[in-house]
């Protein structure tokens, strides 16, 4: 089987992310004695430097870890919505969304305190230690992705009309930054060398650092800038400036949090993911939905009946995430356990029929009426051209580009852009794993803060604005978040952990590659990480964008042109409304694995976007 470039393998330690300075910054702590939770953080951090498009510090991150020996557990990095976010305030501004831009759509940020407790609880290095390769980038400069220059292109008027600080940072000389050329943020660095020197006045043992820099971002001065601007009218996606709701109290009072993973067994595999405060059930629903038969006698891999089967059990899981997933913990109506109910899911596979559904169709678990609310009964139709996804991740390459580059920026019709997401991967040699899905704070979704040289993020506009629904904007509550990175055990032993970035896409693609993985012999003695990366994908629309203005797309599946003539003919034959994308234009999975018997370790990143590299040895 084709693939474009080998599986990696080797006994030391693994790395794989979504840019190939995170994946050396991984392997280069790996190298110099660190863990696979070390080396995660200095990739995290490194993201945020390299792929300002795709996050930043004020982002958050969803992280599901395996230590050697124990269990697995997912740390949340998602913060909720601020005190001061209500149904309510909105409404008195004249709002019935939450803007997909600006200072108003902030949540709590929450990936730096989950990079800290993961470094805590779990890492063996100094703070100091995994953030010398991000401060290095910041300071000394990085190569620009073509997609950065893309980005600040699409929004390079709004920078120059109306966020100053941004261009500044991103319009130095007037002009977006070309392919290739050095970027620097200097006053990135800047933050981050001076809570290193506060958090190392607090003493000189590891974990006393980490709390004191911990308590530097809560209630220091990186709290009351983030605080200070967030109170500053900017303009945003609702064509008025408006100010955040996030205040000192709210960061003070954040802290990430540990939780247990939902799983799945399915043809031997124990697939774990976050919660329903994510959209990580989605992935297990879907494997529900296969027929008992699947694993053993699936249709051919790839044929029209393979992914037939696939298209439209995903659109009974995104149905039923739209009607059941939310924050809800405390008075939820719907568990995961009635999710994947043997009974539900063989009463939901028989609506798959021969022909695709262009219907929203969630189920009733427990005799349950689904809770919809108005952007799934009327959502916006989007056309080829004009998938108004708001300022989020994008499902695909959407809007008025014609590129092929999952990652390239889009304008939608009320010109909110998309940003996008990043992965990345590690295992080490001692069998600890870990996944992680970072995201947010794109530079392109708020202001700059100028004394901090990062934005607040805007995964706020994830929450409806009616009440009633599991993913109703609520104080405290976190939105209803598309991060979802995975991990997979075989008779208790984490073997594999993926993830990729995409929006509403994640668990379309993620599903596409587990099955890939579990379905395709073995190569080498070990999995065929890469041939599953590199096979061809698709994703399908027929449900409300988790973005801002929340438009869907019935029936619209969008496949690579390499899944070949037949197979697309088949599928517009069973009624599938097909967009042909570029033939390397869906996803971009990273991941890595162990042989819990022989110690061998893997590792693979996807060619799509021309920056995601794997490294190991």
């Amino acid at each position: 089987m084709f693939t474009t470039r080998p599986t990696l393998q080797g006994t030391f330690g693994m790395a794989a992310s979504s840019h190939w300075l995170a994946t050396a910054a991984a392997m280069a702590v790996l190298e110099d004695g660190g863990n696979a939770f070390d080396a995660a953080v200095a990739a995290g951090f490194t993201l945020q430097v390299v792929e300002p498009h795709m996050n930043g510090p004020a982002g958050e991150v969803p992280i599901i870890l395996a230590p050697a020996g124990g269990r697995p557990q997912v740390l949340c990095g998602q913060g909720g919505a601020p005190a001061g976010a209500t149904i309510g305030h909105f409404a008195s501004l004249g709002l019935d969304e939450v803007p997909g831009t600006g200072p108003l759509a902030a949540t709590v940020p929450g990936a730096f305190d989950a990079w800290m407790l993961l470094l805590r609880d779990h890492g063996t290095k100094r703070l100091s230690e995994v953030l010398q390769y991000a401060i290095g980038y910041a300071a000394h400069g990085y190569p620009a992705l073509p997609a950065i220059g893309a980005a600040v292109s699409v929004v390079r008027e709004q920078f120059e009309r109306h966020w100053p600080s941004s261009a500044a940072l991103y319009l130095p000389d007037g002009r977006p930054p070309a392919a290739g050329a050095l970027m620097r943020n200097p006053r990135l660095a800047d933050t981050w060398r001076r809570l290193l020197a506060e958090a190392e006045a607090a003493g000189a043992a590891r974990e006393q650092q980490i709390e004191a820099a911990r308590r530097v971002w809560r209630e220091g001065f990186v709290a009351a800038a983030l605080a200070g601007f967030a109170a500053r009218p900017a303009m945003d996606t609702s064509g008025v400036p408006h100010a955040g709701v996030l205040t000192g109290g709210d960061l003070a009072a954040f802290e990430a949090t540990y939780e247990e993973p939902v799983g799945y067994e399915w043809g031997g595999w124990t697939v774990c993911k976050p919660g329903l405060w994510s959209q990580g059930p989605v992935l297990l629903q879907q494997l529900a939905l296969l027929p008992d038969e699947f694993g053993r006698s699936a249709p051919e891999y790839g044929s029209p009946e393979y992914l037939h089967a696939l298209i439209e059990g995903g659109k009974l899981a995104m149905a039923d995430r739209e009607a059941w997933y939310g924050d809800n913990t405390e008075h939820a109506d719907v568990t995961v356990a009635d999710l994947l109910d043997p009974a539900y899911n063989a009463e939901r596979r028989m609506l798959i029929g021969e022909f695709a559904s262009a219907e929203l169709r969630p189920g009733m678990p427990g005799g349950r009426l689904p809770r919809l609310g108005r952007h799934a009964v009327a959502a916006p139709e989007a056309g080829d051209w004009a998938m108004a996804l708001g300022a989020g991740e994008p499902t695909a390459t959407t809007g008025p580009s014609t590129s092929s580059d999952p990652g390239t920026p889009t304008v939608a019709a009320d010109g909110a852009t998309n940003g996008d997401t990043c992965h990345v991967d590690v295992v080490d040699r001692w069998g600890n794993m870990v996944s992680a899905t970072p995201s947010g704070g794109w530079l392109q979704s708020s202001p700059v803060v100028p004394e901090l040289g990062f934005p607040l993020g805007t995964r706020l506009q994830m929450a409806h604005l009616e009440p009633g629904l599991p993913n109703s904007l609520t104080p405290g509550r976190r939105p209803r978040t598309t991060l979802s990175p995975s991990l997979a055990l075989r008779d208790g032993e984490p073997v594999l952990a993926f993830g990729t970035p995409g929006g509403d896409a994640q668990d379309q693609w993620g599903l596409h590659f587990f099955l890939a993985v579990a379905l395709r012999p073995s190569v080498r003695g070990g999995l065929d990480l890469q041939g599953a990366v590199d096979a061809p994908n698709w994703h399908q629309e027929g449900f409300p964008s988790s973005f801002h203005p929340h438009a869907t797309d019935p029936a619209r599946v969008v496949v690579e042109e390499r899944v070949g003539a037949a197979v697309i003919a088949e599928l517009r034959r069973r009624r599938h409304r097909l967009r042909i994308s570029g033939p390397w234009s869906e996803g971009r999975v990273c991941a890595v694995a162990r042989d819990p018997r022989t110690g061998l370790l893997s590792a693979a990143a996807d060619p799509r976007g021309m920056q995601g590299y794997a490294a190991g040895r």
